[in-house]
Protein backbone atom coordinates (compact mmCIF):
# COMPACT_ATOMS: atom_id res chain seq x y z
CA UNK A 1 0.00 0.00 0.00
CA UNK A 2 1.50 3.37 -0.95
CA UNK A 3 2.36 5.70 1.91
CA UNK A 4 0.48 9.03 1.94
CA UNK A 5 2.61 11.96 0.90
CA UNK A 6 4.20 14.11 3.56
CA UNK A 7 2.39 17.12 2.10
CA UNK A 8 -1.01 15.45 2.60
CA UNK A 9 -0.15 14.79 6.25
CA UNK A 10 1.66 18.03 7.06
CA UNK A 11 -1.17 20.52 6.57
CA UNK A 12 -3.59 18.78 9.00
CA UNK A 13 -0.71 18.35 11.43
CA UNK A 14 -0.06 22.09 11.39
CA UNK A 15 -3.76 22.97 11.66
CA UNK A 16 -4.27 20.60 14.57
CA UNK A 17 -1.32 22.26 16.28
CA UNK A 18 -2.78 25.70 15.52
CA UNK A 19 -6.06 24.66 17.16
CA UNK A 20 -4.13 23.49 20.21
CA UNK A 21 -2.28 26.80 20.48
CA UNK A 22 -5.48 28.81 19.95
CA UNK A 23 -7.16 26.79 22.70
CA UNK A 24 -4.23 27.44 25.04
CA UNK A 25 -3.46 31.12 24.43
CA UNK A 26 -6.19 32.57 22.19
CA UNK A 27 -5.77 34.39 18.91
CA UNK A 28 -3.94 37.60 19.90
CA UNK A 29 -1.12 35.69 21.61
CA UNK A 30 -0.79 33.06 18.87
CA UNK A 31 2.63 33.00 17.24
CA UNK A 32 3.51 30.91 14.23
CA UNK A 33 6.65 29.75 16.02
CA UNK A 34 4.43 28.29 18.75
CA UNK A 35 2.33 26.51 16.13
CA UNK A 36 5.51 25.10 14.58
CA UNK A 37 6.77 23.92 17.97
CA UNK A 38 3.42 22.26 18.78
CA UNK A 39 3.40 20.57 15.35
CA UNK A 40 7.01 19.45 15.68
CA UNK A 41 8.07 21.23 12.50
CA UNK A 42 10.16 24.26 11.65
CA UNK A 43 8.70 27.75 11.30
CA UNK A 44 9.73 27.58 7.67
CA UNK A 45 7.50 24.55 7.18
CA UNK A 46 4.53 26.45 8.60
CA UNK A 47 5.30 29.36 6.24
CA UNK A 48 5.53 26.94 3.32
CA UNK A 49 1.85 26.06 3.82
CA UNK A 50 0.56 29.38 5.18
CA UNK A 51 1.86 32.81 4.25
CA UNK A 52 0.48 34.69 7.25
CA UNK A 53 -0.82 34.24 10.76
CA UNK A 54 -4.27 35.17 9.41
CA UNK A 55 -4.08 32.31 6.89
CA UNK A 56 -3.29 29.84 9.68
CA UNK A 57 -6.13 31.15 11.88
CA UNK A 58 -8.68 31.02 9.06
CA UNK A 59 -7.67 27.50 8.06
CA UNK A 60 -7.59 26.37 11.70
CA UNK A 61 -11.23 27.35 12.25
CA UNK A 62 -12.27 25.52 9.11
CA UNK A 63 -10.21 22.51 10.18
CA UNK A 64 -11.80 22.59 13.64
CA UNK A 65 -15.32 22.38 12.20
CA UNK A 66 -14.40 19.80 9.54
CA UNK A 67 -12.71 17.63 12.18
CA UNK A 68 -15.72 17.98 14.46
CA UNK A 69 -18.21 17.00 11.75
CA UNK A 70 -16.00 14.13 10.54
CA UNK A 71 -15.91 12.70 14.06
CA UNK A 72 -19.72 12.72 14.09
CA UNK A 73 -20.24 11.24 10.64
CA UNK A 74 -20.77 7.77 12.07
CA UNK A 75 -23.52 9.15 14.32
CA UNK A 76 -25.16 10.97 11.44
CA UNK A 77 -25.19 7.89 9.22
CA UNK A 78 -26.35 5.51 11.95
CA UNK A 79 -29.35 3.23 11.52
CA UNK A 80 -31.01 4.80 14.57
CA UNK A 81 -34.07 6.97 14.22
CA UNK A 82 -33.44 10.70 13.76
CA UNK A 83 -34.49 11.69 17.27
CA UNK A 84 -32.00 9.21 18.74
CA UNK A 85 -29.36 10.60 16.37
CA UNK A 86 -30.15 14.12 17.62
CA UNK A 87 -29.67 12.99 21.23
CA UNK A 88 -26.38 11.27 20.29
CA UNK A 89 -25.21 14.32 18.35
CA UNK A 90 -25.83 16.66 21.28
CA UNK A 91 -24.22 14.17 23.68
CA UNK A 92 -21.15 14.04 21.44
CA UNK A 93 -20.77 17.83 21.66
CA UNK A 94 -20.68 17.99 25.44
CA UNK A 95 -17.23 19.14 26.61
CA UNK A 96 -16.46 15.76 28.19
CA UNK A 97 -12.90 15.08 27.03
CA UNK A 98 -9.79 17.01 26.05
CA UNK A 99 -10.49 16.88 22.33
CA UNK A 100 -14.01 18.28 22.65
CA UNK A 101 -12.92 20.85 25.24
CA UNK A 102 -10.19 21.99 22.85
CA UNK A 103 -12.70 22.32 20.01
CA UNK A 104 -14.98 24.41 22.24
CA UNK A 105 -12.07 26.66 23.26
CA UNK A 106 -11.24 27.24 19.60
CA UNK A 107 -14.86 28.33 19.01
CA UNK A 108 -14.70 30.61 22.05
CA UNK A 109 -11.55 32.23 20.65
CA UNK A 110 -13.27 32.76 17.30
CA UNK A 111 -16.29 34.38 18.96
CA UNK A 112 -14.17 36.59 21.23
CA UNK A 113 -12.03 37.93 18.39
CA UNK A 114 -14.86 37.85 15.85
CA UNK A 115 -16.74 40.49 17.78
CA UNK A 116 -14.06 42.92 16.57
CA UNK A 117 -12.97 41.37 13.28
CA UNK A 118 -15.16 41.34 10.14
CA UNK A 119 -13.13 38.54 8.51
CA UNK A 120 -13.66 36.28 11.52
CA UNK A 121 -17.33 37.27 11.55
CA UNK A 122 -17.66 35.98 7.99
CA UNK A 123 -15.86 32.75 8.91
CA UNK A 124 -18.14 32.26 11.90
CA UNK A 125 -21.23 32.92 9.81
CA UNK A 126 -20.20 30.41 7.14
CA UNK A 127 -19.01 27.67 9.48
CA UNK A 128 -21.83 28.12 11.95
CA UNK A 129 -24.25 27.92 9.04
CA UNK A 130 -22.85 24.51 8.13
CA UNK A 131 -23.35 23.27 11.70
CA UNK A 132 -26.87 24.74 11.79
CA UNK A 133 -27.67 22.93 8.52
CA UNK A 134 -26.56 19.61 10.03
CA UNK A 135 -28.71 20.02 13.14
CA UNK A 136 -31.70 21.33 11.18
CA UNK A 137 -31.37 18.38 8.80
CA UNK A 138 -31.56 15.88 11.66
CA UNK A 139 -34.57 17.70 13.13
CA UNK A 140 -36.26 17.81 9.72
CA UNK A 141 -35.68 14.07 9.34
CA UNK A 142 -37.17 13.45 12.80
CA UNK A 143 -40.22 15.49 11.74
CA UNK A 144 -40.62 13.36 8.59
CA UNK A 145 -40.43 10.26 10.79
CA UNK A 146 -43.14 11.85 12.97
CA UNK A 147 -40.81 11.77 15.98
CA UNK A 148 -40.53 15.56 16.29
CA UNK A 149 -43.12 18.29 16.49
CA UNK A 150 -43.90 20.43 13.51
CA UNK A 151 -42.17 23.76 13.24
CA UNK A 152 -39.36 25.37 11.33
CA UNK A 153 -36.39 23.02 11.77
CA UNK A 154 -33.95 25.92 11.38
CA UNK A 155 -35.61 27.81 14.25
CA UNK A 156 -35.55 24.68 16.40
CA UNK A 157 -31.90 24.08 15.46
CA UNK A 158 -31.04 27.67 16.41
CA UNK A 159 -32.75 27.25 19.76
CA UNK A 160 -30.93 23.99 20.50
CA UNK A 161 -27.55 25.23 19.29
CA UNK A 162 -27.87 28.53 21.15
CA UNK A 163 -28.64 26.66 24.36
CA UNK A 164 -25.84 24.16 23.76
CA UNK A 165 -23.34 26.97 23.16
CA UNK A 166 -24.37 28.97 26.20
CA UNK A 167 -24.29 25.98 28.52
CA UNK A 168 -20.93 24.83 27.17
CA UNK A 169 -19.43 28.26 27.85
CA UNK A 170 -20.62 28.02 31.46
CA UNK A 171 -19.17 24.52 31.84
CA UNK A 172 -15.84 25.59 30.31
CA UNK A 173 -15.69 28.56 32.68
CA UNK A 174 -16.20 26.24 35.65
CA UNK A 175 -19.55 27.68 36.72
CA UNK A 176 -20.78 26.21 39.99
CA UNK A 177 -24.32 26.61 38.66
CA UNK A 178 -23.74 24.61 35.47
CA UNK A 179 -21.97 21.29 35.74
CA UNK A 180 -21.45 18.93 32.84
CA UNK A 181 -24.20 16.68 34.24
CA UNK A 182 -26.59 19.62 34.50
CA UNK A 183 -25.79 20.60 30.92
CA UNK A 184 -26.50 17.07 29.75
CA UNK A 185 -29.82 16.92 31.59
CA UNK A 186 -30.85 20.37 30.34
CA UNK A 187 -30.15 19.42 26.72
CA UNK A 188 -32.01 16.14 27.11
CA UNK A 189 -35.00 17.93 28.66
CA UNK A 190 -35.02 20.53 25.89
CA UNK A 191 -35.11 17.90 23.16
CA UNK A 192 -37.81 15.98 25.02
CA UNK A 193 -39.99 18.98 25.89
CA UNK A 194 -39.54 21.24 22.85
CA UNK A 195 -38.50 19.12 19.85
CA UNK A 196 -39.76 15.58 20.44
CA UNK A 197 -43.36 14.73 19.70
Amino acid sequence: MPRPSVEAERRPQILSAACEVIAQVGIPALRLSDVAKEAGVSSGTVHYYFETKRDVITAAFEFNLADSLARRQELLSSEKDSLAILHDLVQSYLPTDERSRRAWKVWLALWAEGSRDPVLQEINDRLYGQWRDVVAGVIRSAQHQELARSGDPVVLANMLIGMLDGLAVQVLLGSHSMSLDAMQETCKAFIGDVIAR
